[in-house]
């Protein structure tokens, strides 16, 4: 105001004052409307907003599906084979998309927010490539919201929750269980055939092996939508993370095999580990110093050091490896990897400091059920899980339907319970009083009080369920 009335002090006539200081105030409002200016982030757009466009919705068409030959706005086309866009094209969907946003005005300002959404939330009343979103709470349309704001990440979600994840093997789905009232809350689609899952310590992605595409799809907890498609090495299986969620290990069954390092902050396949043939499942140990990976034709286990991701050594078996398990010491290191292996009935205890077999357990027989021996693709019993407190260990026979429970570290046997036709792989709830079994053969999963040991629940999910792991979900 100095220089405004510095300026002012040789008027005379009151009208010329007037009209001078109406234009000061003007170019002084401007300079202050543009200090205000926010630039929208281009990595929040880039690895957040970008996959929305990609993201498959039941009953509509993706968003580049009509985008990619869009005149107005523009969304890149994918190189041929590729799942996402190059550094370049993603920089030229960046400025298309700034053209249709109003940053740090509200949101149904932006054409980008108000366009895809319902009319009855706000939306405008006619988009070409249908409504996308029926509120303003919806998941994806909050990322696009957040960006249009100018934040250069995601808000902070409300809490994370623990859920039970079942893939369906012989499907396109996965399905989310709610572990305090055993119901289905969620799928996750647009994966064929998905076979491992696993999810990130923070609650934020899920990583989900896609054998049809041979890839790793990253979902987004809390949209359920694919952000991002990461090709590994040949046709994936079991997937595991590290303990400090910065990698993701993923088995590869197909010849030669290995194991793909994926890096977390870069979403790239960084590395392939050669192993001693094609690896079916990987595992990191509860330490977190060792991924340990097993291989069904060439009866090994593959053992790889996680702070130099090389292999470490390796151990031979007497036939194929199927899923396995770890045991501890007190200080927390590993103490004993029980495997189940091709054609046994029963599990196999290997120590490992000396990487010797120190253990061969066969599971009996049991009377009036009957044996089935139809469909087991080599694996008897294909199923090992240890609840939080250590004491017992849980192995799934697909031969009688039951699951075998043993106490640790005696490997005396001290239940059985029937858990469907096929029982395959066994996860726990965080604190151990509940497990969680996919009966492939029944299309559900089994719900089992760890304590009791009986059923309390069966829920129906999809075709032929298998591996299920135990997540952390970020909700809003």
């Amino acid at each position: 105001m100095h220089l405004i009335n510095r300026a002012l002090l040789p008027l005379k006539s009151s009208a010329t004052f007037a009209s001078i200081l109406a234009c000061l105030l003007v170019i002084a409002g401007s300079a202050n409307a543009q200090s205000n200016v926010v630039e929208p982030d281009y990595e929040f757009f880039k690895n957040e907003v970008q996959p929305i466009f990609l993201a498959k919705r039941e009953g509509n068409a993706r968003c580049i599906d009509c985008h990619y030959r869009s005149g107005t706005f523009p969304i890149q086309p994918l190189n041929e084979g590729s799942y996402f866009w190059t550094e370049e094209q993603s920089r030229m969907n960046f400025e298309a998309a700034k053209a249709w946003i109003q940053p740090g005005q509200p949101p149904l300002n932006s054409r980008l927010l108000r366009h895809p959404l319902a009319a009855a939330a706000g939306g405008d009343p006619f988009h070409g490539g249908g409504k996308h979103f029926d509120s303003q709470s919806d998941p994806e349309w909050r990322i696009m919201a957040d960006w249009v704001a100018g934040l250069d990440s995601r808000r902070s979600p409300r809490a994370q929750v623990e859920r039970i994840i079942q893939t369906n093997a012989a499907g396109d789905t996965l399905h989310i269980i709610d572990p305090y009232t055993n119901k289905v809350v969620g799928e996750i689609t647009d994966i064929e055939i998905p076979h491992g899952v696993a999810g990130s310590p923070d609650g934020s992605q899920l990583y989900i092996t896609n054998e049809h595409l041979s890839t790793l799809d990253v979902v987004d907890s809390r949209t359920l939508r694919i952000k991002r498609r990461i090709p590994v090495s040949g046709r994936p299986n079991n997937v595991a993370t590290s303990k400090d969620g910065s990698k993701v290990y993923v088995g590869i069954m197909q010849s030669p095999g290995g194991v793909d390092v994926i890096d977390v902050a870069k979403l790239e396949n960084i590395k392939t580990i050669a192993t001693e043939g094609q690896i079916h499942n990987v595992y990191v140990t509860p330490d977190g110093r060792y991924a340990v990976a097993g291989s069904v034709q060439r009866a090994t286990i593959n053992v790889i050091d996680t702070s130099k991701d090389e292999l470490a050594w390796v151990k031979e078996m007497s036939s194929g490896v199927r899923p396995m398990v770890f045991t501890t010491n007190d200080d927390g290191s590993t103490k004993d990897i029980i495997v189940q292996l091709s054609g046994f009935h029963g599990f196999v205890v290997v120590d490992f400091e000396s990487r010797e077999e120190v253990a061969r357990v066969e599971h009996p027989a049991i009377a009036d059920e009957e044996a089935h021996l139809d469909g087991l693709q080599g694996a008897p019993a294909h199923g090992l899980g240890i609840p939080a407190d250590g004491k017992t260990l849980w192995s799934t026979s697909k031969v009688y339907s039951h699951v075998y429970v043993h106490s640790l570290p005696d490997l005396k046997e001290i239940g059985r319970i029937y858990v469907g036709q096929h029982p395959e792989w066994i996860t726990f709830t965080g604190d151990g009083k509940y497990a969680y079994i996919g009966a492939a053969g029944d299309n559900a999963t089994y719900v089992v009080d760890t304590q009791a040991m009986t059923v309390i629940a069966k829920i129906n999910v999809g075709q032929t369920p298998k591996r299920v792991g135990t997540v952390l979900m970020q909700v809003d």
